[in-house]
């Protein structure tokens, strides 16, 4: 049974400015948790007897066996499942040299949690170990990125840091940034290493980051010169350029 301070604690992680005091996050559902479970210190457990009955020997500092109505109302999502687990945010290393060896994402002002989480679990599926977000992208460990994610932040790191800083030290590394007037993405050199820039929903790449930008790509509509949508959301056109990097990767 949750307690009401345990129920009160976990809905507190709602707000970023308590996750950053706790050094803490909530994750939501099976497969999210048993993906973080032995990845990240998990501080509480709190899960039915279905998700303890199918997950074998979860560690956890605190385990709880819980009714659906209990997680209902701990739970930070519309819809709760099996289990709700809190767990402590990793420490990871920025890495600024992994885009010298490696195909990696920079997100410029990226808003939607729900955005950025999808753009990680993608990143996950194309072998992409590092992201580095700009300081006013959505938090990764806010309950919807979390939850979008699917368990990829159990492998894809994310790394908040000023994007003009980093681009300066990497100025003779592939910069690529997506844009309407750039160079057709399926006509364009791509390489195996470097930084891909996502932008902003609303406003794209801003001009600090597009003015350190090497290489402008563009992903046509067709048929060209058709009317259609103004542009893509920015996971689906994340989807499409990471997908042709990795088609001509041998």
């Amino acid at each position: 049974m949750l307690s009401k301070n345990k129920m009160k604690f976990i809905r507190s992680l709602e707000l970023k400015k308590r996750r950053r005091e706790e050094h803490a996050f909530v994750a939501e559902g099976g497969k999210t948790v048993r993906e973080l479970l032995g990845r990240f210190h998990c501080r509480l457990l709190a899960g039915t007897p279905m998700f303890f009955s199918h997950t074998p020997a979860p560690e956890a500092d605190e385990m709880v066996q819980v009714t659906f109505d209990e997680l209902l109302k701990a739970s930070l999502l519309c819809t709760p499942q099996e289990v709700l687990a809190v767990f402590d945010e990793p420490d990871w290393f920025l890495d600024e040299e992994a885009p010298r060896h490696n195909l990696c994402l920079a997100l410029d002002g990226v808003q939607d949690p729900g955005n950025l989480g999808t753009i990680v679990r993608l990143a996950d599926w194309f072998g992409i170990g590092h992201v580095y977000a700009s300081p006013d992208t959505a938090d990764v460990f806010n309950p919807k990125a979390v939850q979008a994610t699917m368990g990829a932040i159990a492998r894809v790191q994310v790394h908040y840091t000023p994007l003009d800083t980093l681009l300066d030290k990497l100025h003779d590394v592939p910069i690529y940034g997506t844009f309407l007037d750039g160079n057709n993405i399926y006509h364009e050199e791509l390489s195996e290493n470097g930084l891909i820039v996502m932008g902003n929903e609303g406003k794209g790449i801003s001009r600090e980051t597009e003015a350190k930008i090497s290489r402008r790509l563009f992903v046509p509509n067709y048929p060209p010169g058709r009317a259609t949508s103004e542009s893509l959301n920015v996971a689906v056109a994340t989807a499409v350029v990471c997908a042709e990097f990795r088609r001509r990767m041998p």
